[in-house]
């Protein structure tokens, strides 16, 4: 199911453009029993999971094993859904694709990833392109939330990105080295081919899922600080996501629950 394109409360237009946009309680649900729970549990590598596990059955293996530690849910922490949402977003209304879920690269709840959020491609009138995100989650009452500053903060990460080819060049490797024999090779390619002609050639998001008041002012300081570089660099799109008040609280352990229920 895709997810709602949401109502744009605001919107400036001179790049980097930045958009913030609302979605109801309904679409918010929609979105959680849809696409953004298929990506938080990871539904196309539990499948194929899945089929070993069939096949460790057929020959006499025991898969029951298996079974309990593919179905062993860990904490969902909040952000994780506010990644997922981003993620889903990118993908039913930016025409993108982040096929290797960070997740499956994890040896502990409390591994970290240096590079990007998304990693992933992004079709534009050119054709496949490279496409790397950046994703903050905060109900702070403030304007804009402190996520947005600091050396983690979604301005230097966006900068970083921005100004490093180091960086999106080992997430090219990244890619590279899962993408063989994959349905999503040939688009890899000629992501990857644009990409090597001109380093610039690629797009990056930086995503901030909010559940309080509408401000413009959550992207507006980012919006300018990035127009004010006239240099040549890959595009940026800021967007801001505005939930219902109160909704990024307990957000994990809720979509947690709801899977556990319906298993």
């Amino acid at each position: 199911m895709t997810v709602a394109e949401g109502i744009t409360v605001y919107e400036h237009e001179t790049p980097p453009c930045a958009i913030g946009l609302q979605w109801t309680e309904r679409e918010l649900q929609d979105a959680i029993e849809g696409g953004v729970a298929a990506i938080l549990f990871d539904d196309a590598g539990m499948s194929t999971m899945e089929t070993i596990r069939t096949g460790l059955a057929e020959t006499g293996f025991a898969s029951d094993e298996l079974q309990l530690a593919l179905n062993s849910s860990q904490e969902i922490e909040d952000w994780r859904v506010g990644e997922a949402i981003a993620e889903a977003y990118l993908v039913d209304h930016r025409d993108c694709e982040f096929p290797w879920p960070r997740s499956r690269d994890e040896r502990s709840t409390r591994s970290s990833f240096t590079g990007a959020d998304l990693v992933g491609f992004r079709t534009d009138e050119c054709g496949n392109s490279l496409a790397f995100g950046e994703v903050k989650t905060s109900g702070q009452d403030r304007y804009p939330p402190s996520v947005i500053y600091g050396s983690d903060g979604l301005k230097q990460q966006l900068e970083n990105l921005r100004d490093q080819t180091g960086i999106r060049d080992r997430l090219l490797t990244y890619l590279s080295y899962r993408a063989e024999s994959t349905p999503w090779h040939a688009r890899f390619q000629a992501a990857s081919v644009r990409y090597l002609r001109d380093k610039s050639d690629c797009h990056l998001y930086g995503f901030l899922v909010r559940d309080v008041l509408v401000d413009e002012r959550d992207l507006r300081s980012l919006a300018q600080n990035f127009a004010q570089d006239s240099g040549t660099h890959p595009s940026i799109e800021l967007l801001a996501l505005y939930l219902p008040a109160g909704s990024i609280e307990g957000i994990g352990r809720a979509v947690a629950d709801r899977r556990r229920g319906a298993e």
